[in-house]
């Protein structure tokens, strides 16, 4: 959810900062315009929630600064709250007739329903956790997880009144660590356990967490760190650090300990089976999660039968391209999986191979931010950094993830590469994973939408996995479509593998949820057909298992974006113009692959005059 309503700050501040009449009454209470309506929902849900609104990067540390000490609300009142929330803001934009409003208010019409809709479909499985979540605590997307993360990376320290509020935002840690631990009990009396694997992977991380002295864990040094660049006084700084100290050790600790003690419990409980199939109503719902990550109504059976035709084509093409460096004994995943082990494509996995693969994915993304011109017409103003996955993060992360940049300009765009043993991702392989995360990925994409003027913002920052996910795989393909692996049979082989990897996540995930795979079948059969570390597939299966459905969105979304592409070229033929193509897609925000379909066919009619 703080991705999908990420960055609201230009009506945050004038609604809260202006407070003009005219503002409260035609924007707020009665919007006089459609966007101005959506704006308000959105704006709305974003004031109750203090992290969104430390995403935005507006307000905090200003005057007006009422949130950056506080964590977002977690209980199920909260959650009865924003269902309530939800079914009223439908009810409002119901209350507008679609067919008077101009061409692109439709199109947010449709999508932002569309959206509601699908996050309404979880108000039947009172069993998910308070925050919606199946499993509030795992190793990769866990609250115990997210919270540190976020007052790392997020939570911004520019003076003296950002710094006391981040101590305070440690002393929320406590209570709301509590809260998902109560709520993760209420859970298990209802059936939810997670897996046991899952189970043991949280344990793992939150002791790996707490297990430094107080004053070292990296919640105080990134104080200290971030504190000696503000010319504090000395006196005062000290008494910072003292006070982060004496809450970790005596507020965040114990309530991780707490946490600990609860998932050690459940574990007596868990069984070992992966999908959501063992759960009462957990096959609806995987169904549901479908419809909401992939936006189709495909069903699990198609989308594995889908996987496994993907499997099988791509599998025939890297085939081909390893013979053609000599490689011709085995299966495609062993061949793979030797070519991984290469030492003449990784770096040393101590401190120096990491600075050094830090250092190569930033010259890769300064390359291809050189040739965007070539093939966009805009590009995103905010800047793309690359920084490493924090140390005590790293076991339960995937390979690389992305976060978008804030909306005033102060936070860039990051690519987090994980980083816990290099010899993970060789050399070959990391073109294709700067370009799926960074650009013309990920940040191109999310950094463009946000930047574009004359959407609601819910346009601007929403987040939709087959869409954003689907570009980013598009983008790998494009790589190709321009040259950047030109007289590189390894480097295209890394696409390959990625994509290979792609589909098969079709394959596991449906495996798991909908055909009762194991883990370990899940694992055998990614790692034998990708070639994959195993630490790395190990990761990766796991994720599925917390997500579910999230791993099919990638694959679908760039199978709808290629598919258009391609139809585009063919009924436009010399008309056809791929700037246009692709400032369509992307200057339009994320949507459901259904609007656009419909925005596409509508652009081809449009080219061709008819």
């Amino acid at each position: 959810m703080r991705r999908f309503l990420r960055a609201l700050g230009a009506l945050l501040l004038l609604v809260v900062v202006g407070g003009a009449g005219f503002a409260y009454v035609f924007v707020w209470t009665y919007p006089l315009k459609f966007n101005w309506l959506l704006d308000r929902q959105a704006v709305s849900y974003v004031i109750g929630h203090p992290e969104a609104m430390t995403e935005i990067g507006v307000i905090d540390g200003s005057w007006v600064d009422f949130h950056s000490g506080k964590l977002d609300p977690y209980s199920l009142d909260e959650r009865a709250a924003t269902f309530a929330r939800v079914h009223g803001n439908e009810a409002e934009i119901k209350g507008w007739d679609r067919a008077k409003l101009g061409p692109q208010e439709q199109l947010s019409y449709d999508i932002v329903l569309w959206t509601y809709d699908r996050a309404l479909d979880d108000e039947k499985y009172p069993w998910l956790g308070a925050n919606n979540s199946l499993y509030p605590i795992n190793p990769a997307f866990g609250i115990q997880k997210e919270l540190p993360n976020f007052l790392l990376s997020s939570h911004p320290i520019k003076n003296a009144l950002l710094a006391r509020h981040y101590v305070e935002r440690l002393r929320a840690m406590g209570p709301l660590l509590d809260a998902v631990t109560a709520d993760v009990d209420r859970q298990a009396k209802l059936g939810v356990i997670p897996p046991d694997f899952i189970v043991d992977g949280s344990i793992d991380q939150m002791k790996a967490l707490i297990a430094p002295a107080p004053e070292k864990n990296a919640l105080v040094t990134n104080l200290a760190d971030k504190t000696a660049k503000l010319g504090m006084d000395a006196d005062a700084r000290k008494q910072l650090l003292g006070d982060a100290a004496a809450v970790v050790k005596d507020v965040v600790y114990p309530a991780y300990a707490r946490m600990i003690a609860e998932e050690q419990a459940l574990r007596l409980r868990a069984t070992h089976d992966a999908g959501l199939w063992r759960l009462k109503g957990g096959s609806e719902y995987y169904a549901d999660q479908l419809k909401l990550l992939t936006s189709t109504d495909m069903t699990p059976d198609e989308i594995h039968a889908y996987g496994l035709s993907e499997v099988a084509r791509i599998s025939a093409e890297a085939d081909g391209v390893l013979k053609s460096i000599g490689m011709s004994d085995g299966t495609v995943g062993e061949r793979l999986d030797k070519l991984m082990a290469d030492p003449r494509f990784l770096y040393t996995n101590n401190d120096a191979g990491r600075a050094q693969m830090l250092a190569h994915y930033k010259q890769l993304l300064g390359h291809v931010r050189a040739l965007l011109p070539r093939y966009f017409e805009k590009l995103p103003k905010a800047e793309l950094d690359v920084q490493r996955v924090p140390v005590f993060a790293e076991k339960g992360s995937a390979g690389a993830y992305y976060e978008p940049p804030s909306l005033d300009g102060g936070r860039p765009g990051v690519f987090f590469a994980n980083l816990r043993n290099v010899g993970e991702t060789p050399m070959w392989a990391m073109p294709t994973l700067a370009y799926h995360e960074g650009i013309p990925g990920h940040h191109m994409q999310i950094a463009t939408a946000m930047e574009v003027q004359g959407l609601p913002l819910l346009r601007r920052f929403q987040f939709l996995p087959a869409f954003s996910e689907g570009w980013a795989l598009y983008s790998e393909h494009l790589a190709k479509d321009i040259g950047l692996y030109e007289g590189d049979p390894y480097g295209d082989l890394g696409r390959l593998q990625a994509e290979l990897f792609r589909a098969t996540r079709l394959v596991v995930d449906t495996g798991m949820h909908a055909k009762h795979w194991s883990r370990e079948q899940a694992i055998a059969y990614m790692q034998s057909t990708t070639g994959m570390a195993p630490s790395d597939v190990t990761a990766e299966i796991e994720r599925y298992v917390v997500w579910p459905g999230q791993a099919c969105a990638y694959k679908i979304g760039m199978k709808t974006i290629l598919e258009l592409r391609e139809k585009a070229k063919a009924e436009l033929g010399p008309k056809f113009d791929l700037k246009e193509f692709h400032a369509l897609v992307l200057e339009n925000g994320a949507m459901p692959l259904w609007t656009l379909q419909r925005n596409v066919d509508r652009w081809i009619k449009e080219k061709q005059g008819r």
